[in-house]
Order: structure tokens, then C-alpha cells, then sequence
């Protein structure tokens, strides 16, 4: 194998290394990676790089921490694994990104060129594999296209409607050396209102007797959110948020009226057939928000749709009007839009707007003497977290609490798995923590997804995370257990579980963990879960045993 050569003798340099210093130049901060043998240059190129090198502990892990840094960032998430077993763990950190629309770009160690098509150790086609859930897939045939294919790539993942690209990287083609030139970064296009487009809009919300905003996506920037709320308050026009998307409008605006996504409250369920006009920013009435493509469907229905996806991929009903911008153009257009308020407008978004509050107040933090809930710990929580806490979790009934109650302040405070996945929890946190190591990060999980990707806590401890992690534990799957007492009433089959000590393991992790049982238990809890962080700087975790099919609604 050819072996690198170090440039200040020749003046070149490895395509492994070159591939390191382009991900530098467009401003990559970290590479979650799990190594293997197959791109051992690229880490050999992140020895003396800025880049900061996350070693995770399974591959599904480092995808998803990724994912989740695409979506706290205007950068792509990197993660970086090896071939075969390596790039399957992977791919569920893809699905997510396609989903959820996440700039990410998975790098993935090839077999050598030169053992192609002979079922080489743990060889795989990339391309039949991951063609149907990335935006791009690409291998690096030619090592003098190192810092092209990084160039592209980040493009890709951003460019129109955002999602995964995956970049092969055959290990002896980066090894070749080659000339050190470093390929600029490729801008991406963010479209805008046309003159056409704005008196459309105008127009439309002039007509509207109860407009309604629905945000979504991961394509904004905490300065366009807060534009795009200032402008909705000015007018009393009412906004929900995509299902796990809240926090872009905050919790406590007035023009705020809760999320819409499955096990939705009922009256932002029924918004979407009320409002005379519908504006998506950012995302697409697609099934989860539609519930299964049954609600907002008459063709009669006046949506107007503003996605950078001209496509408009994952769409279903009626579309009055398309707008191709990025979401912070389409405020910068908005917002000069000045509109004359309404009593009508006013009364619509007052109204929506309380029973949001009604629905989102805690309940009383006193304990009460039995056992403990996640009522209470939600209560006990929700008053002392400040103004910019963020929420990481995956998928399962626990996650409704978060929705219900947690007090999302501002874009990208809730990072979650919109597809569904579980296992996201855990992983999100350590990315959330590893980026705002000055805020105050809460996971909350479930007993069956926590064990997923608990052993990624291991991580958080390497590097300094210092998430609160809540594993709500009721012995099942509780999401499942839900439909299947809708669908074969009496027969739980499939879904209880016994559970390991949780605490325990967060100890054994080398954080803090500590066990709850009752309502009396959980301030004090609470209390130690934040010295440990704040004085000890580690991560903590408070394992909450629940009783079965409690529901946050």
C-alpha cells in the first residue's frame, strides 16, 4: 500500500489528507467517526486537523450525532465509517437525514479499487445500497478529485430541498498523492419571492379570514426565525409547528398554537381543515402532518407551499401557489409585507393560542405521595430550565411529554427524529451538548430506545458532554403497546420488557445516575442530576420508573 508522503518534502499530498483539509475549508467543526481500517489516511489526515474527531462507539451512533449536527448547523454533519458491516450500522442515520431533510455527508471506507467484484472482505455496492434514500452517492475513482468530490458533496446536502449524500472512499485510491489545491466552497442558491409570488401571497392572506402558518424543516437560521415570529405577531396571523420541528416560532409567542404531527392535540389537529389559507414554510403537507393523507386534502383548498424542493417531494392536496425559496429569503421578503390587522385575525389567533396554553401549562410540580409520573417530573423540570434550554429524544410515547410541555425558545432548541427512529436520543444529546457546551441540553428517552444507542454515553463522558438524561421506564414499547390494544385488544404480545439498573449503567459510564421510584423523589433528583453536571462536568441520567399506559394526552 502506498504509504503517505509528507508535503512539506514534496509539495503533495494524499488524497486521505487532501479530503480533511477540504472538509476544513468548508468549515467543518467535527467528524463523527467509527474507525476502520479501510480510511485509515483521512485519520491519519485528522491528526493535526482542526477538525475536532468524535470517536463513537457503533456506527449508528456517529450517523445520527451527524444528522443531528446537520440540523443544528449551516454546515453539513460528517460522519465517517468503514465498509461493509460498518456502512450498515450507518444507514440509519441516513434514512433520518432523507426523512427529515438533513444536510449530512457519510463517508464510507471502500474495499481497494483493484478488488472489485471479486466478493473482496466485507465489500458492497454503494451505490445499490444507499441510492435510494441519498441525494447523491459518489466514489472516489480518481484520487486528483479529492477536494472536488468534498465540494460537491457539501453542496449537494444543502442545495434545494437538504438531505444525506454518501462519498466512497476506496482504500488505496486515497493514498495516491496528489496536488494540495483545495476546491472552493460551491454556493447554494436560496431562491426568493418573485414580484409575481409576493402579490400572490398578499393578496391571498388580504382575502384570508384565519391564516395560518405551519413551519417545519432544518433550512433555517435563528435570524430568520425570529423575523418570521416578530412579522406573525405584528399581524396576529397563528403558526404550528411540523411535527418535532417546534422551537422556530417559540413556545411562548403569542403567535404560537402548537405542534401538528401524530398524537396531536385536537385542536391544532383541527386547524388544518378550519384556516381558509395554509402557508407551509419550510416543509410540505406530507403524510405525518396530514394524518396519513386524510386530513387538507379537497382540491378545493387554497395551500400555498414555499420549499427550495421544486418537486415538492413527499407533497399530497391541493397546491394554490408554489414559492422556490429558502426559508430565511422568504421572510426577507415577508416581512415587508405590511398587512392591515383584522379584529377577525386577531379573535382566530387569540383563540388558538389559548388553547395551546391551556393544553401546554404544567400540571402542579408538589409531589403527590405515590408513584412517580411524568407529569410531575415535566412540572419540576419546565421550572428550572433557562430561557435557551434545547430537548434531544427519539421516537416512542415519552417523547409526548417533550411536545406537550417542553418550552422550546427559539430555532433548532428540539432536535428529534422526525422519521420515527429510535435511538436517536442518546446520540442527539452528546451532538447538542458537544455544540453548546454552554446550554443546557435534556434528553428525555424511553427505556426500549435508550438502549439502542445508551452505550454512545460512553462518548459523552470521552469528550466532556454534559447532557440531562430523563429515561422515562415503563417496561414496554409503549407506542406499540398502543396500536396494539386499538388493533387486537387483550393480546399484548411482542412488546414488555425487564430493564437493566439505568443509573447504575450511567454510573458505570462514568457519569452520574441516579434512580426514581416515587413523586417525592424527583426534586431532589433533579437537584443532584445538576450539580453533578454543573460542579462535577459530566453528563447525568435519572432513570424514572413509571407505571404502564400513562399518557401525556
Amino acid at each position: 500500500m502506498t504509504q503517505h508522503t509528507d508535503s512539506s518534502t514534496s509539495g503533495r499530498k494524499s488524497a486521505g489528507h487532501v479530503i480533511v483539509d477540504s472538509l476544513a475549508a468548508h468549515r467543518v467543526e467535527r467528524a463523527y467517526v467509527v474507525p476502520g481500517e479501510s480510511y485509515l489516511d483521512v485519520l491519519d489526515g485528522l491528526y493535526d486537523s482542526p477538525i475536532d474527531t468524535v470517536v463513537c462507539r457503533q456506527e449508528g451512533g456517529a450517523a445520527y450525532m451527524a444528522e443531528a449536527d446537520g440540523k443544528m448547523n449551516d454546515v453539513p454533519g460528517v460522519a465517517m465509517v468503514t465498509r461493509g458491516p460498518g456502512a450498515a450500522n450507518a444507514h440509519v442515520g441516513l434514512h433520518t437525514a432523507w426523512q427529515d431533510s438533513t444536510p449530512m455527508v457519510l463517508f464510507v471506507g471502500l474495499i481497494p479499487f483493484e478488488h472489485r467484484e471479486k466478493e473482496a472482505f466485507q465489500e458492497f455496492d454503494p451505490h445499490q445500497w444507499f441510492a435510494s434514500g441519498a441525494k447523491r452517492v459518489m466514489v472516489l475513482d480518481h484520487a486528483e478529485r479529492a477536494s472536488e468530490y468534498v465540494a460537491e458533496a457539501m453542496f449537494a446536502a444543502r442545495s434545494g430541498r437538504p438531505g444525506p449524500v454518501v462519498v466512497g472512499l476506496p482504500e488505496d485510491v486515497i493514498t495516491r498523492q496528489i496536488e494540495p489545491t483545495v476546491h472552493p466552497e460551491i454556493p447554494v442558491a436560496g431562491g426568493g419571492m418573485t414580484v409575481e409570488d409576493w402579490k400572490a401571497l398578499e393578496s391571498a392572506l388580504k382575502d384570508s379570514q384565519k391564516p395560518l402558518f405551519v413551519f417545519g424543516g432544518n433550512d433555517w437560521t435563528p435570524q430568520g426565525a425570529q423575523r418570521f415570529t416578530a412579522w406573525l405577531e405584528e399581524h396576529h396571523i397563528p403558526a404550528a409547528a411540523e411535527w418535532r420541528c417546534e422551537g422556530t416560532v417559540p413556545f411562548d409567542s403569542p403567535s404560537y398554537v402548537g405542534p401538528i404531527g401524530y398524537g396531536r392535540p385536537k385542536p391544532t389537529y383541527d386547524l388544518l381543515e378550519e384556516t381558509d389559507l395554509l402557508v407551509f414554510v419550510g416543509t410540505v403537507p406530507g403524510d405525518v402532518i396530514t394524518n396519513g393523507f386524510l386530513v387538507r386534502q379537497d382540491w378545493t383548498k387554497k395551500n400555498f407551499i414555499v420549499t427550495m424542493d421544486p418537486s415538492m417531494r413527499g407533497r399530497s392536496g391541493a397546491v394554490t401557489y408554489q414559492i422556490v425559496a429558502k426559508p430565511d429569503v422568504f421572510v426577507r421578503d415577508l416581512v415587508r409585507m405590511d398587512l392591515p390587522v383584522s379584529d377577525v385575525w386577531r379573535d382566530w389567533c387569540a383563540r388558538m393560542r389559548q388553547q395551546q396554553v391551556d393544553f401546554s401549562t404544567p400540571k402542579d410540580a408538589s409531589p403527590a405521595d405515590g408513584p412517580a409520573s411524568m407529569d410531575t417530573m415535566m412540572a419540576n423540570l419546565v421550572a428550572t430550565l433557562p430561557e435557551d434550554a434545547m430537548v434531544t429524544f427519539g421516537a416512542g410515547e415519552h417523547t409526548n411529554w417533550a411536545h406537550r410541555y417542553f418550552p422550546t425558545n427559539g430555532y433548532a432548541s428540539m432536535i428529534s427524529a422526525r422519521n420515527g427512529s429510535m435511538g436517536y436520543s442518546i446520540p442527539s444529546a452528546v451532538a447538542a451538548s458537544l455544540n453548546y457546551p454552554g446550554r443546557r441540553v435534556i434528553s428525555i428517552a424511553g427505556d426500549g430506545e435508550f438502549l439502542m444507542n445508551g452505550q454512545e454515553l460512553a462518548t459523552a463522558a470521552q469528550y466532556g458532554a454534559t447532557p440531562l438524561v430523563i429515561v422515562m421506564d415503563n417496561q414496554e414499547y409503549g407506542t406499540i403497546r398502543t396500536h396494539q390494544e386499538q388493533h387486537y385488544p387483550g393480546h399484548v404480545s411482542g412488546t414488555q420488557l425487564k430493564n437493566p439498573d439505568f443509573a447504575a449503567m450511567a454510573t458505570a459510564f462514568h457519569g452520574f445516575g441516579v434512580r426514581v421510584e416515587r413523586e417525592s423523589e424527583i426534586p431532589g433528583a433533579l437537584e443532584q442530576a445538576y450539580k453533578a453536571i454543573d460542579e462535577d462536568h459530566t453528563f447525568a441520567l435519572i432513570h424514572l420508573v413509571v407505571q404502564q399506559r400513562n399518557k401525556a394526552y
